[in-house]
């Protein structure tokens, strides 16, 4: 591909934004996740997920499981446009059981909004999540959410911030009152106050009245106490806190902070426009050919996330795909890395949520849906031009065990199509036993809801009744060196050894008294907690 396309790929990145949300349980993703879509354009009217049942469902829970239940349990994308910026939100399981699937979609995120309940602080799923942002370098913003409702005092949650997680934090808004008192924030950058009026639910856009902090007018409009608590904190956030530094925020060590209310859309817009001018814009990425540039001229991309059936009506499968170079084109014909395959790419699509439609281009930062017709996996590069492969994305280790039987006989293709295709999405990680006369799948869980999805699932999409026979192990480790080092060691006590789907070795111990144990006895027998990312040519002889 000629050089002549780089002025369009330079104006292609720099007017994309790239973010997933992460937060605990119950913080307010699928909420934030509908306003910033509000505003942004994407929707015209907001569903309060609290009252689903009542309401319109929420735009990015689309699976009947999640419509049933009011979680998220599946990662998804929505693509909007604002302020002559494309948006690709990749929205995220709030349910911590699906906590792998956010940490994919991390793989193929430029940033990352933390969400915080304001009453509740950092929670454990946060800083997990956490952790994977810091240990991929992913630039932070963080949202405090729920201000209408009572919380701790917001500079406590700034120290907790800094002390529990290591970042600095700037405050680019501060609140005015909690609560009932909820009045709006302060814009720290304009030095502004915005003072909102309560919508009915948040279902439409909040409407603000602005005033400049030496105005006259504040007064009237904003009790004193409360003025005078905000000259205060502003007089000590401008004393002690440091500045913003953009930076420190690229590299992940400063976090932006912003206060708000999600449900009732207060400070929605400010964070969105303050977004859309410190995020980083789409960057480069570590390859087989070293760091590739999103300018780099020819296309490339790799696959974080496969769906199946997101259309029942028509049984699809899709391939998520982040671009990370170049300019897609629809017809395309790209090269396969793990395979070697030439693939003509037919039918894009752009993703919003269930909804999709066919697209003709894409550039570096944006995330494209292939029909995936049995060859993509997980972690797989798509590239023209030179040769080159993507980091891959590794497993993390389960938790929770179990066989699954099909007791129908006759179902016994549907059962093996329907355990293959959901085995290839990530929905669970399956596992085989070594005694080939035992044939059952071993699901291999983060978390209980996990099994209940895949049996769900299977029932709903591919007409398989299944048996669940929970096992008593809590622990997997891979296998350093495969089979050719377990081999050396000889027999094991106190562990099962199963093989993943790629045939490698794993360990199952019943708790990590064991796992500690058998590495005691055997110091020279090395196990990972992360299934190794393997080559193309490893996995191809594997």
């Amino acid at each position: 591909m000629s050089t002549e396309l780089l002025p369009e790929l330079h104006t292609a990145v720099e007017s994309r934004r790239n973010f997933a949300i992460i937060s605990h349980p119950d913080a307010g993703k699928t909420t934030l996740t509908e306003k910033l879509l509000l505003y942004g354009g994407a929707i015209h009217e907001a569903g309060a997920v609290k009252a689903r049942r009542a309401q319109r469902k929420a735009t990015s829970d689309w699976m009947a499981m999640e419509q049933q239940r009011g979680i998220s349990i599946t990662s998804t994308v929505l693509q909007f446009e604002y302020r002559n910026c494309q948006i690709n939100l990749l929205d995220t399981p709030g349910h911590q059981d699906f906590s792998e699937d956010t940490y994919r979609t991390l793989a193929a995120a430029d940033n990352a909004v933390m969400l915080i309940d304001v009453a509740k602080g950092l929670e454990p799923q946060t800083r997990k999540l956490f952790e994977v942002c810091k240990m991929r370098g992913i630039p932070i913003f963080t949202f405090i959410n729920k201000l209408d409702r009572p919380g701790r005092e917001p500079l406590d949650l700034l120290d907790e911030i800094e002390q529990e997680l290591g970042l600095q934090t700037y405050a680019v808004n501060w609140p005015i009152g909690m609560g009932d008192r909820f009045k709006g924030v302060f814009d720290r950058q304009l030095q502004q106050i915005h003072l909102f009026e309560r919508s009915a639910h948040g279902s439409r856009e909040a409407v603000d009245t602005v005033v400049d902090l030496g105005d006259a007018k504040i007064e009237e409009l904003l009790e004193q106490d409360l003025y005078y608590q905000l000259k205060n904190d502003l007089e000590l956030l401008e004393g002690v806190g440091p500045e913003l530094d953009l930076e420190l925020v690229h590299q992940g060590k400063m976090t932006p902070v912003f206060f708000g209310s999600a449900m009732t859309n207060f400070g929605v817009q400010l964070f969105l426009n303050s977004f859309l001018d410190y995020a980083l814009r789409p960057g480069s990425h570590n390859s087989t050919a070293g760091d590739v540039p999103p300018t780099y001229p020819e296309f490339t991309g790799f696959i974080f996330k496969l769906q199946a059936n997101m259309d029942p009506k028509h049984r699809d499968r899709v391939a998520f795909v982040r671009v990370c170079t170049g300019k897609f084109e629809k017809d395309m014909t790209v090269n396969h890395a793990r395979t070697g395959k030439i693939i003509r790419l037919s039918r894009p699509q752009k993703l919003f949520a269930q909804e999709r439609e066919s697209i003709d281009v894409a550039y570096a930062g944006d995330v494209i849906g292939l029909n995936n017709p049995g060859v993509f996996a997980i972690g797989d590069t798509i590239y023209t031009g030179q040769k080159l492969e993507y980091e891959g994305i590794p497993y993390f280790s389960p938790e929770l065990f179990a066989t699954l039987r099909n007791p129908n006989p006759s179902k016994f293709k549907q059962f093996q199509k329907g355990v293959s295709e959901l085995r290839e999405e990530g929905a669970v990680q399956i596992m085989y036993s070594v005694d080939e006369a035992k044939r059952d799948p071993i699901l291999a869980a983060v978390g209980q809801l996990q099994f209940e999805v895949v049996q769900f699932r299977l029932q709903n999409e591919y007409g398989v009744e299944t048996l669940l026979e929970l096992l008593p192990y809590s622990v997997a480790r891979w296998v350093d060196g495969g089979w050719e080092a377990l081999n050396t060691i000889g027999r094991l006590f106190n562990t099962t050894t199963v093989k993943d789907n790629l045939g490698r070795p794993v360990l199952l111990f019943r708790n990590e008294w064991n796992c500690h144990q058998l590495l005691e006895d055997h110091p020279n027998l090395k196990l990972s907690a992360i299934a190794p990312v393997f080559s193309t040519q490893q996995v191809a002889e594997g």
